[in-house]
């Protein structure tokens, strides 16, 4: 662990934002972000490095990553829900390269961040729901190949259920994964009322759903009961999670009645839980569509706060 006061590595690229033109997902977000930290002491912003092509291919199918790459065939290049460019390719390489860089210095620093989404609707032969390639499993296969850890958990406090990552880790027993969320998540489609469609939950893709209204104590309830559950399994080296902004009660997708402060009483809770069991944590800027895209960085800035409170000195 370094030493006091906390300086809290976060990555981030402009090459994280490809040319989607007006969209749902307001990807400009994560620049938005890295502004908004620009001059806290306490945060140092740098730029990783993109993962390889085999990095992507040891999680997806080969002729997906193709797709990708070349835009080709073109329904399977856009299945994620965007509009194909060459710039695609380099953004998400770039932004699972950030994830992979935030994964391997949580293993030194004890946390990190990715100012990025880790794509969790992304599975091996096709992407879903704005998300291309699934960097909290891309992250977790290349740190395993590099041999520098063996287990991970994922956690998943998006609104929507991590449906690809669930699909990915089936048979990848070395990661467990709590999915916490307020819509199901099927066939590129949400669902709002998540007592009409339930997953089935397997050995290690475990999942909480959130009732609609559900406030910020109900939230908490949920919490610490499914947080163990991440030791479920093996040991985790490393929990990745993927703080959502969507969950606030603003947001067009939420039925949860949640507000800013919930959400940063949630990550505060979160980053203890980890400290308290002296396990690594990074951290990816999960979704926030509202219109006032303000509010989503409002969110993902408490975040650090978060972050800081619990494993700085610095003030947040």
């Amino acid at each position: 662990m370094s030493s006091s006061p906390r300086i809290l590595t976060a990555y981030h690229d402009p090459r994280f934002a490809a040319p989607i033109g007006e969209h749902k997902m307001p990807i400009g977000k994560f620049q938005a972000v890295a502004y908004a930290l620009r001059n806290r002491p306490d945060v140092r912003i740098e730029s990783p490095p993109p993962v390889d092509i085999a990095d992507l291919r040891r999680v997806h199918d080969a002729a997906y990553v193709s797709a990708v790459r070349t835009g080709e065939p073109k329904a399977l290049a856009e299945s994620q829900k965007f509009p194909w460019s060459p710039q695609l390719f380099d953004s998400v390489r770039y932004t699972n390269g950030g994830v992979a860089a935030a994964a391997e210095k949580a293993l030194t620093d004890g946390v990190s961040c990715a100012i990025a989404s880790g794509f969790h609707h992304a599975h091996a032969k096709r992407g879903e729901g704005f998300c291309t390639f699934n960097g909290l499993v891309v992250a977790i296969d290349k740190l395993r190949a590099e041999g520098k850890l063996f287990n991970a958990a994922v956690l998943d406090c998006d609104l929507h259920y991590g449906n690809g990552t669930a699909q990915l880790i089936y048979d990848r027993p070395y990661i467990t994964q709590v999915s916490i969320y307020g819509n199901d998540y099927w066939n590129n489609t949400p669902y709002r009322d998540v007592t009409k469609l339930r997953h089935e939950d397997g050995p290690n893709h475990l999942s909480a759903p959130l009732l609609a209204g559900c406030r910020g104590p109900a939230l908490q309830a949920v919490l610490q009961r499914q947080l163990p559950r991440l030791l479920t399994n093996e040991w985790p080296e490393l929990i990745l999670y993927q703080a959502g902004a969507d969950p606030l009660a603003e947001d067009p997708y939420s039925p949860l009645d949640l507000t800013a402060e919930d959400l940063m009483e949630r990550d505060r809770t979160v980053f203890q839980f980890a400290k308290d069991n002296g396990i690594p944590i990074a951290w990816v800027l999960a979704g926030g569509y509202t219109a006032d895209v303000s509010k989503i960085v409002e969110v993902h800035v408490n975040t650090f706060r978060a972050a800081l409170e619990v494993f700085g000195d610095a003030a947040a």
